[in-house]
């Protein structure tokens, strides 16, 4: 069935008169009554009985209006998901518990009116997520860039836009626990417990981070997930993980686990921020603009991050 066909059939049944009808839908009263013969041949069924003060529905006429009205609407809903705007737009965060997820976050409570379609891509590496966005199916998707120094495919563009601090995290028997603060030269007498990292991009980061630093950053190992983690690092006196300022993780209160910054530097996981350069979607413009503005307000002098993010 042609949508101006059903469209015109239900101006017709709410009005009772194909003049109004026609009127409504800037058109003539000829187009109006040639959209509703044409639709009555393609059914085979008569819609409307003519009265002396216009029409009304016939049996099928009534039996046809509601499935119309919901054509109509699903039409709208389907023009709506492709129209910059006003269709949600779709971020991938990685994870819902580290930086990118809480900025987002913070970015939808400025502007609670927003559709935004929040997506985790956990285990696809960055050459995945940026073929996503290339692919129109993500509008934005955040990742370091180390393997690739950072640079993107043709029509693409990222700029980096999260430096996420870290923290070392510890319980309360560890020999750090009562230090406000910790340099990282003092860490290297200390191990830092990563295990199940796989992703080659925070693997690699890791892996400078230890070299640059004489640090020793173990992540061979399965992961029994953050929670397992938390366990182990809040009943050890040996064990030390790092903790991302922007990351968001839960733990009983009983744990008692200390967050302690990084000084002298402190060491940042560079974040870059990559959509397609074509994206008329104004929310993400918006959003690019939040990003940086965000960076610059709290961009810091003195931090590390390796060679490829500079």
């Amino acid at each position: 069935m042609h949508l101006d066909a059903v469209r015109t059939f239900v101006a017709v049944a709410e009005t009772g008169q194909f003049q109004a009808a026609a009127d409504d839908l800037a058109i003539t009263q000829q187009a109006a009554s040639k959209r509703v013969a044409t639709l009555q041949r393609e059914l085979g069924v008569q819609l409307f009985a003519r009265t002396a003060r216009g029409v009304r529905l016939t049996v099928d006429g009534q039996a046809l209006l509601p499935h119309a009205r919901e054509l109509l609407r699903a039409a709208e809903r389907a023009v709506a998901a492709v129209t910059p705007g006003r269709r949600a737009l779709r971020i991938d965060v990685v994870s819902r518990r580290i930086a990118p997820a809480s900025i987002l976050h913070a970015f939808y409570q400025q502007h609670p009116g927003i559709e935004l379609d929040v997506v985790t891509l956990i285990n696809a590496d960055a050459a995945s997520a940026l073929a996503e966005v290339n692919a129109g199916t993500l509008d934005a998707t955040f990742r370091s860039l180390r393997d690739s120094a950072r640079k993107v495919p043709s029509g693409l563009r990222s700029a980096r836009v999260i430096d996420d601090r870290h923290e070392l995290l510890v319980g309360p028997r560890h020999p750090l626990a009562k230090a406000k603060t910790v340099t990282l030269a003092e860490l290297a007498d200390h191990p830092i417990w990563m295990p199940g990292v796989t992703d080659p991009e925070p693997a690699g980061y890791y892996h400078d981070l230890a070299k640059t630093f004489g640090l020793t950053i173990d992540t061979v190992g399965p992961s029994f997930g953050i929670e397992a983690l938390l366990a182990e690092i809040a009943d050890s006196a040996r064990l030390a993980t790092f903790h991302g300022e922007g990351s968001r993780y839960l733990w009983p209160e009983s744990y008692d686990l200390r967050r302690i910054p990084v000084v002298r530097p402190t060491p940042v996981y560079p974040l870059s921020v990559i959509w397609r350069a074509d994206n008329p979607h104004p929310v993400l413009a918006n959003f690019l603009k939040y990003l940086h503005t965000r960076y610059q307000a709290t961009a810091g002098e003195d931090v590390w991050a390796p060679d490829w993010a500079r």
